[in-house]
């Protein structure tokens, strides 16, 4: 694209080969008594908030913390009174048998390598969303995830939620009607400046720049991309990964899709001025096999809601159209259109989560992170699959990955959400892995 968002932003990096491992140990059987030890890697932004999460609860030793940031390390083990152990490399702290399980909250692009390693190491696993900057990769941690038999929780946290999970129970049962469009957005002013621009020099001396950018191309450190300003860089992140992936699983919960079959996007840096490689503006749209439409926006040049009513998403069924946000489901009823009889279809309804919380959550007063971290530790008990189980995670992630697919290679995109193939364009195709730099590889 003219713009800056091209296929070769998109998809460069060195050739692959294989590093070595320690071969997966043997996994601790956690008694009912037993404390879970858990190891975090990435200590800021999101790692700080999952220290936090997991902090609370009553069974969980915050033992070890991996940063490549000296600074961030320091930080977050404050937050702990100084009481955990530090490591700058996360081989480290997976060759520990001590530990049992792993927080993940490192830049998108290290998600699968560390995840699949972690699992092959005899670590359950907790990790960020997206889950994988590739749709290879996504798949990939599924399959590591089955052959260790680790338990692999996604941080799509609304997965937790009494209140969504009631939402899809109502929409799935057709309470609103067969639902043909949903909708949702990520929207935030960013005109003029943006994030910058900034030129490369030498990274801090807290911080291992190569060990930052891992499968990624070697190329100067430069302030506007870490620690957090990734999330505007098409190798390391994008806004449909890192903030639509919420949204879209919101959505293919509620209406139990596996995946779209056609998918197409437009858009591009339009107005905002700085060093983005991803647009300023853009929607995708997806359509699903059950025939519907979801449809993410990306406005970053304009702030104000794009719903007319309060809510992460819209879905648009024949009998109702539903609001969802963290705090109230809100149902407003559908009236017929043309030749049609125009009373109302259904009661205007609205449901909260707080009259939907057990007594112990109401009183504890954990956030929804604090929910899916809780979840994520029964689950290493109990061995059952956790609320966003890695093939969830895999499956909403993907949504946004072909999104980027279809604006880098300006098409849309036919996808066998079965196999998982790209059927009608081979440099899209090209674009569901790349090579990554010496010496990093999935196989460990």
């Amino acid at each position: 694209m003219s713009q800056g968002i091209t296929r070769r932003t998109f998809a460069k990096a060195g050739a692959a080969v294989t590093l070595g491992m320690t071969a997966a140990s043997s996994a601790r059987v956690l008694g009912a008594n037993d404390r879970i030890r858990v190891g975090f890697i990435g200590t800021a932004n999101r790692g700080g908030q999952l220290i936090q999460a997991f902090k609370v609860q009553p069974d969980a030793d915050l033992a070890v913390l991996c940063d490549v940031d000296q600074t961030a390390l320091e930080k977050a083990n404050a937050r702990l009174d100084g009481k955990a152990e530090l490591c700058s490399d996360f081989r480290k702290l997976l060759d520990r048998k001590d530990i049992d399980a792993v927080v993940i909250a490192t830049p998108d692009h290290w998600h699968a390598i560390q995840t699949i390693w972690a699992c092959k190491a005899g670590k359950d696993v907790y990790v960020e969303k997206p889950l994988s900057i590739t749709v290879f990769e996504g798949r990939k941690m599924v399959e590591a995830a089955r052959r260790y038999k680790r338990v692999v929780q996604v941080g799509l946290h609304r997965r937790s939620s009494a209140l969504y999970a009631k939402a899809a129970e109502m929409i799935q049962a057709d309470k609103i009607g067969k639902v043909t469009v949903s909708r949702c957005y990520q929207c935030s002013n960013m005109y003029p400046v943006g994030m910058g621009r900034a030129k490369p020099s030498a990274p801090p001396p807290t911080l291992n720049w190569d060990m930052w950018l891992g499968p990624r191309p070697e190329r100067p450190f430069q302030e506007n991309i870490a620690p957090y300003k990734f999330r505007w860089w098409m190798l390391y992140s994008s806004q449909i990964a890192n903030q639509g992936t919420h949204f879209l699983d919101m959505i293919r919960w509620m209406t139990n899709d596996l995946g779209p079959v056609r998918i197409a996007a437009l858009g591009g840096r339009f107005v905002v001025d700085d060093d983005r490689t991803i647009p300023d503006t853009m929607e995708a749209t997806f359509e699903t096999p059950s025939g519907r439409l979801v449809i993410f926006g990306q406005y970053e040049a304009s702030g104000n809601p794009a719903l007319p009513q309060p809510g992460y998403v819209e879905l648009r069924g024949t009998q109702g159209t539903a609001y969802l946000n963290d705090s109230m489901i809100k149902i407003l009823p559908e009236k017929g259109g043309q030749f049609q009889d125009h009373k109302p279809r259904m009661e205007e309804t609205e449901i909260k989560a707080a009259d939907l919380k057990k007594e112990d959550l109401r009183k504890s007063n954990m956030s929804l992170t604090a929910e899916h971290a809780r979840n994520f530790l029964d689950c290493m008990r109990s061995r059952a699959n956790p609320n966003c189980d890695v093939e969830i995670g895999h499956r909403s992630t993907s949504y946004a990955l072909l999104g980027n697919i279809a604006l880098v290679t300006r098409s849309v995109i036919e996808w066998d959400a079965e196999k998982e193939p790209i059927t009608n364009n081979k440099a899209a195709s090209d674009l569901l892995h790349y090579e990554y730099r010496k010496p990093w590889s999935l196989e460990g």
